[in-house]
């Protein structure tokens, strides 16, 4: 059970990572989504209301999705159908998907569009993924009634869909460790094209360095995605602390 408190939590994390995305240029207009279920069975959960540009989107905007009443329309303050439909299947179908982020950022985009989208490990964020990604290649349109729920299946029990033709998710337990995922993802496939774009062989790890390197990731001392989530909102509370409210 939530408290107020972790709810409030969930909110400020929620809209720091909005307004950081727009930052590294993550976002796409005014659409994309990021949820996090605020009960066990993952029928309520809190996501951006529809048309608030990322870099605009403050805790109290964040709009509370419960599955079982009917859903407000975009006009009412509600989100984006698609939003209710994606996270809604992914939060009550997956456990581990407490946070959800959906996003098309450029390179993952890219990379989704090919035959073969497989992250291959040819450095150490690569590798990180190694294994660790459910690839997605069916793509069937928007997002809306059996795609959700499809794409929901899709996810097992890893945290990483890529999605053909379209962009990827993460979830994870905390909004750190779905965004962090998410930022590390970007910066894999955008090694990963422009390696592609020389032209040249391509040096790949072996599987067991490659597994290694993912399991040191997994296993590291320090709470990386913690402090990731946490140094953004240090810097967003002296440059945009209204983000908070």
């Amino acid at each position: 059970m939530m408290t107020e408190r972790d709810i409030q939590t969930a909110r400020e994390d929620l809209a720091a990572a909005f307004r950081w995305s727009a930052r590294l240029d993550m976002h796409e207009a005014v659409s994309n989504h990021f949820s996090f279920a605020i009960n066990d069975e993952g029928s309520r959960f809190l996501v951006n209301p529809a048309g608030i540009h990322f870099s605009r989107v403050k805790a109290s905007d964040l709009v509370v999705v419960d599955l079982d009443e009917p859903l407000p329309t975009p006009e009412q303050g509600g989100p984006d159908p698609t939003a209710a439909a994606i996270h809604g299947a992914m939060h009550r179908n997956n456990p581990q998907a407490r946070c959800v982020i959906h996003l098309h950022p450029k390179y993952v985009t890219a990379l989704s569009t090919l035959d073969d989208p497989t992250i291959i490990p040819i450095d150490q964020n690569t590798a990180r993924f190694f294994n660790r990604v459910s690839y997605d290649i069916d793509f069937g349109g928007m997002g809306l009634g059996d795609e959700a729920e499809r794409l929901s299946a899709t996810l097992g029990n890893r945290s990483i869909v890529l999605m053909g033709a379209h962009g990827a998710m993460t979830v994870g337990a905390r909004v750190s460790d779905a965004f962090d995922d998410f930022y590390y993802l970007e910066k894999a496939a955008e090694t990963l094209m422009t390696a592609y774009a020389s032209g040249r062989k391509l040096r790949v790890l072996s599987d067991d360095v490659a597994e290694t390197t993912a399991q040191q990731w997994a296993n590291y001392s320090f709470d990386l995605r913690g402090a990731h989530l946490r140094e953004i909102k240090a810097i967003l509370d002296v440059e945009e602390p209204e983000y908070r409210h």
